[in-house]
């Protein structure tokens, strides 16, 4: 039986356009040992029929409802053959030896429990997104994406370990998704690879970025760059991170204190400024949801 070295697992959600432009760069690029799965996640138009037609080597799953991102993902997995899986937002493009240099780290860092490119922003090209995260506040659950908005004159060269992954393109050996456990389903959007990677350094794993492997991002393509659904999730999964994460009752009280007291009234003054109530009501849905007797953590 054929068994792919790379699973590249994709999720899409009313953006036809966009995934077949990611499969595409796929077609250019990836080596010939790899499989590729676009899980559609119940969009309106299914994109099944487009990719029998333009890609009938994609293995197309349709989910019959809107699973969000980790729940996408995991429908990815439990379909996967390859030895690593490559996820990838629907918005990226891959580039020229990115999945071979990616391998080629696993095979240099034998702790690696994921590695991540170096993420460029799609425009303006050459433009650094993402070549890792510092480490999480542990009390306002805040961070900073290193490199971002920098030009990208080579300064990054060197593989580095790195807090956390990006997820919209991360690669983990299938061992490692086999210990650990599927991504957190209970996020939806935003915050679950972060969840999944303070699970994976538990298991005695490190995180790191390969910046000689590049993959262009469009950014927020489904949800849009400002949206009430966005203020919604970001915020509801601020605090569900830290509910889960946090190592002490006292860390996670001083995080409480930070939102009720800091957080809360900036957001909303801000949301008032600019005339912006809908993501005003978004963001208290956010921080009443948790207060829902039925949820456990």
């Amino acid at each position: 039986m054929y068994r792919p070295t790379v699973s590249i697992i994709t999720v899409n959600y009313n953006q036809a356009h966009v995934t077949c432009a990611l499969l595409r760069s796929i077609q250019q690029y990836a080596p010939h040992n790899t499989e590729v799965i676009v899980i559609d996640n119940c969009s309106a138009e299914p994109i099944e029929p487009i990719l029998r037609e333009q890609f009938p080597e994609v293995v197309c799953i349709s989910s019959p409802h809107n699973r969000g991102f980790a729940g996408g993902n995991n429908l990815g997995i439990m379909a996967a053959k390859g030895k690593y899986l490559l996820f990838l937002n629907n918005d990226t493009e891959i580039t020229s030896g990115m999945i071979e240099t990616l391998l080629a780290a696993f095979s240099r860092l034998p702790d690696a429990g994921i590695v991540c490119p170096k993420i460029c922003y799609f425009e303006p090209p050459r433009l650094i997104q993402y070549v890792g995260y510092t480490e999480m506040n542990p009390y306002t659950a805040r961070n900073t994406t290193v490199g971002n908005g920098e030009p990208d004159q080579g300064q990054y060269n060197n593989t580095m370990r790195t807090h956390y992954a990006h997820g919209a393109a991360m690669m983990l050996p299938r061992s490692v998704v086999d210990k650990v456990g599927m991504m957190p389903e209970c996020f939806f959007l935003y915050y679950e690879e972060l969840d999944w990677c303070e699970q994976i350094k538990r298991a005695g794993y490190g995180i790191y970025v390969e910046p000689n492997a590049v993959v262009y991002h469009k950014e927020s393509v489904s949800v849009g760059r400002n949206s009430p659904f966005k203020t919604y999730y970001i915020t509801r999964n601020r605090i569900l991170f830290m509910r889960r994460n946090a190592t002490t009752k006292l860390q996670l009280l001083l995080f409480y204190a930070f939102m009720l007291l800091f957080a809360l009234p900036k957001n909303l003054l801000s949301f008032a400024l600019h005339r912006e109530p809908q993501h005003a009501r978004a963001f208290l849905r956010g921080i009443l949801w948790h207060f829902n007797p039925s949820y456990t953590y």
